[in-house]
């Protein structure tokens, strides 16, 4: 006992003397609150654009990284080329590496105005894309088997429902350009189940049974949209795209297969160089905020120098002057980021809506605190120096 009542005193003294300092950081951070106010404001603003532009970058890459590259397009190798036909699913199927193949049939449609627009997307009511696709398609066996059953049968998602108050069993007509044999542009379907397309826009899509509008179509009969084929080894995903498009090279439809990973690196590609892009406007935003959080931090400086002269009469040295100040633009500054941050990381929910798998990874947060303290430091030195170096005599002289 005799032991332990001093060296609990030698332990939470040290506590004690940091502790009675805080009162004075917290009233230097407030002495002009506008000015702090606007300072926090300035740099939550950049780094809720740091999150944002970074989180999308990161989050896009790790998409493209995550899509599969052993799922393959298959599409006409020239654009408003000869279609393809159903009578090529076999030669599809035969190609070595090929482990399954379907295929589907778009048609644009509009629902009881030209606005309205629906895209139907036919295709054969089998397991293939609940089984190989799963990523991309969810639907539940019982409304499959609802879909084989009802040749006028769509399933729907829950967006197109909600924005049109579509129900199940609901019949809907939708207007087309691609006319029925009795040569009506109306289609009636009728709501049997559901679906969740998790790569597109789901409020516009309907997903409808390719064997009952080949057969009611007056024109292209036996012709497909595209093929979909999965690889047996995604290593050699490459090696089997060349090998189905030379198997099509002579034939009356040629083809052009990418991987879903191709596609999507395609796409990020047409954006430009998103990379450059993005570090120009982050470095660009941070050297302003520098600047401008460094001339409020010397103004502020400028303004205190009796109350820092007196704090070194009192017997603070320089070290701990410079401690404060850089203390009181770390706490702002850091504080400020990490709303920033948190800002940009509930955002990301909202555009993940549009674009499908995307999210902020942590380690954007981790560098986005890094920058909130390395723009403190920065542009505090000059000023916290200032400080540390000020002459009482002259401070006092109000030299």
């Amino acid at each position: 006992m005799h032991i332990s009542a001093p060296t609990e005193a030698c332990i939470s003294a040290p506590k004690k003397r940091y502790m009675k300092f805080l009162p004075l950081l917290w009233s230097g951070i407030w002495r002009k609150p506008v000015r702090t106010a606007l300072i926090f404001l300035q740099v939550c603003v950049v780094f809720a654009l740091f999150g944002v532009l970074q989180g999308l970058k990161t989050g896009m890459d790790r998409a493209i990284t995550n899509t599969r590259a052993d799922a393959l397009y298959i599409g006409p190798a020239v654009f408003g080329g000869a279609p393809l036909t159903i009578a090529e699913l076999g030669r599809l199927q035969s190609v070595p590496g090929v482990k399954a193949a379907s295929f589907n049939y778009g048609m644009l449609t509009f629902y009881q105005q030209p606005a309205q627009s629906v895209y139907v997307l036919a295709f054969p009511p089998i397991d293939f894309f609940r089984t190989f696709l799963p990523e991309s398609f969810s639907v539940e066996p019982r409304d499959l088997e609802a879909l084989r059953k009802t040749r006028s049968g769509v399933l729907i998602t829950a967006d197109i429902s909600k924005k049109y108050g579509w129900r199940i069993g609901d019949k809907i007509p939708l207007t087309s350009s691609t006319l029925q044999s009795n040569g009506s542009a109306t289609w009636t379907f009728e709501i049997v189940g559901r679906v969740t397309f998790r790569d597109r826009n789901q409020a516009n899509w309907v997903f409808a049974n390719y064997y009952y509008i080949d057969e009611a179509r007056a024109t292209h009969k036996g012709t497909v949209g595209h093929f979909y084929a999965v690889a047996s080894d995604p290593k050699q995903a490459g090696a089997v795209s060349d090998a189905i498009d030379r198997a099509f090279a002579n034939s009356a439809s040629p083809t052009r297969t990418v991987s879903f990973r191709e596609i999507s690196q395609q796409s990020m590609q047409e954006l430009g160089d998103l990379n450059f892009a993005i570090r120009s406007i982050l470095s660009a935003v941070l050297v302003a905020l520098v600047f401008s959080t460094a001339t409020m931090m010397m103004q502020t400086v400028r303004e205190r120098t009796p109350e820092l002269a007196v704090l070194k009469t009192l017997g603070f040295s320089d070290w701990t002057v410079f401690l404060f100040i850089a203390a009181e633009s770390l706490l702002v500054c850091v504080a400020a980021s990490l709303v920033g941050l948190a800002l940009a990381w509930f955002a990301f929910p909202l555009a993940a809506k549009y674009i499908p798998g995307l999210s902020m990874p942590r380690v954007v947060v981790a560098f986005g605190i890094l920058g909130g303290v390395l723009v403190a430091l920065i542009s505090v030195s000059v000023p916290a120096v200032r400080a540390a170096r000020l002459n009482i005599v002259d401070a006092l002289a109000g030299r």
